[in-house]
């Protein structure tokens, strides 16, 4: 882990006055590895998925680790042209961060502002929120209005929507 990274980080949330809480374990790379050494921490426990449109935008799709994505749904919803995941040297390049880690507060390292975050509504419900702090041997717990308050003070507007696909019928 980039210690200074991770410290630059936190520094922000004390500037912001945001209090947060840490939880250090193995490095995990998928929900399921996450949820053996996390799962008993409180509130929501999120994934972010990293996408890129034809255009060369980046999105960052922030939810609750068990909501289903279906990335055309989530194509049409925010009006991208054809999203795809982004490759990891995009990840490393725009946010900093390498596949596994992928976080809203790698924000924080988008310094031409290039992403747009789309947070799903029904995560910002939860008490508490998980994610990596720039890494992902770490877990930490923020607040959902605090989390709108990181984002908007990086300088973003984030989306927020339902990101629930349409019901088949």
């Amino acid at each position: 882990m980039n210690e200074p990274a991770r410290s630059s980080l936190f520094r922000t949330f004390d500037e912001l006055g945001i209090e947060t809480s840490t939880v250090e374990h193995p490095p995990v790379f998928t929900v399921e590895e996450a949820r053996q050494h996390t799962g008993h921490l409180p509130g929501g426990h999120c994934k972010n998925l990293f996408l890129k449109d034809k255009k060369g935008g980046f999105w960052l799709i922030v939810c609750l680790d068990d909501q289903p994505v279906k990335v055309s749904h989530i194509q049409k919803i925010i009006g991208a042209p054809r999203l795809s995941f982004a490759k990891p040297e995009a990840l490393d390049d725009v946010l900093g961060v390498q596949p596994g880690a992928v976080t809203p507060f790698a924000l924080i390292n988008d310094v031409e502002r290039r992403v747009t975050p789309v947070l799903d509504s029904k995560m910002l419900e939860k008490p508490v929120l998980n994610y990596h702090p720039l890494s992902n041997d770490a877990t930490t717990a923020i607040k959902p209005g605090d989390l709108i308050t990181f984002v908007k003070s990086m300088g973003y507007e984030p989306v927020i929507l339902d990101l629930d696909p349409p019901a088949e019928p």
